[in-house]
């Protein structure tokens, strides 16, 4: 098989796996990745996100990953929603779960596929190779972006002229030496839909997030109580949030039927109950979420992140819940317990 024929064939074995796009870029495609890296470090935009900082030399260049890495496989699973993301903006008793969250775990399905194709690639032309997604040091967007799946829009995401903003990463790091893509171009323009859209401002500037004020790190990433001043822009977000993605004009190419059906949601994921996601326990809340990447953050975090958008509800019959949260084993839990009994009793 020629070098060229090798590639055709590749994409097309990503494409039957489930994947929407792959393309190819050098590890040295992205050289002012590491120093943009350590500048957002240094100001503290990490947040609690320790091990983006503990291992950033590894983050900063696949090569400091793996030095032996000859070519980077970058590869984009679509997860394009079927509903509006923000249609329960305006449902404040239900809890808004983040499309990417709905369905099957990401993780698991993607890997799962990678390893697939790795397999694929070591049978079609032998060589060391590693797979990777999400959990490891590597600079996903940036390099998608080298080997030109898209583009890192003001939003700091990725954004495909075809999927719009509805992408997962996964990467393959090989010591083929393969052909790059062409890397992608900017094309968000004068473009601020996502900036303007965040409601906790957690953009200081177009393609720079302050991940302590946005609420998808707060909801998930952030273990303690979420600042006060930040809580009514959580609004009745109970795990992520879409606003910045949703807005994208380029979505209006992306289409659901691309959308790998492991990522259809689940029907108690769509809109469920505030009062109900308050009344869980550690047994309920690991039976509602298995296979769910929302089983990372435990019932505490989720019980926390539903008090909050209870309090931002102004719905008076989640009192009792809420009053009975007064007694949680988690001082965590009280603390946005109380909250939200000030915002819906004394007030």
């Amino acid at each position: 098989m020629t070098h060229a024929a090798f590639i055709d064939a590749l994409k097309a074995e990503a494409k039957r796996l489930g994947f929407a796009d792959c393309r190819i870029t050098s590890p040295d495609a992205i050289p002012a990745a590491a120093g943009r890296l350590q500048a957002w470090l240094a100001e503290g935009n990490h947040g609690e996100m320790g091990w983006m900082e503990a291992r950033a030399e590894q983050r900063g260049s696949p090569r400091g990953l793996w030095p032996e890495v000859s070519s980077v496989i970058m590869l984009g699973m679509a997860y394009t929603p079927g509903h509006d993301p923000l249609a329960l903006a305006d449902v404040p008793d239900r809890g808004r779960i983040s499309v990417y969250a709905q369905g099957q775990d990401y993780h698991d399905v993607v890997k799962r596929a990678l390893k697939a194709l790795a397999r694929w690639m070591v049978d079609a032309a032998p060589a060391e190779l590693k797979v990777f997604v999400d959990t490891a040091p590597v600079m996903e967007k940036p390099l998608a972006a080298a080997a030109g799946l898209g583009w890192q829009g003001k939003h700091t995401n990725m954004v495909s002229r075809g999927e719009g903003s509805w992408l997962f990463l996964g990467s393959i790091y090989s010591t083929l030496d393969l052909t790059p893509d062409a890397p992608g171009r900017d094309s968000c323009g004068s473009c601020d839909a996502c900036q303007r859209a965040c409601p906790t401002d957690a953009f200081p500037e177009p393609y720079r997030l302050d991940a302590r004020r946005c609420v998808s790190y707060l909801t998930i990433e952030h273990k303690g109580p979420i600042p006060e001043d930040l809580r009514a822009g959580i609004g009745n977000r109970i795990y992520g949030c879409d606003d910045c993605l949703a807005v994208c004009p380029w979505n209006k190419f992306a289409e659901a039927a691309h959308a790998h059906r492991a990522f259809l949601p689940r029907a108690e994921l769509v809109a469920p109950r505030l009062g109900d996601l308050l009344d869980l326990d550690d047994a309920s809340f690991r039976e509602m979420f298995a296979g769910s990447p929302i089983k990372r953050i435990g019932r505490n975090r989720m019980v926390r992140n539903a008090a909050i958008a209870a309090g931002n509800s102004g719905d008076r019959s989640l009192v009792p819940v809420l009053e009975a949260l007064r007694g949680d084993d988690d001082p965590v839990v009280v603390d946005a317990a109380e909250w939200a009994l000030e915002q819906l009793v004394d007030r």
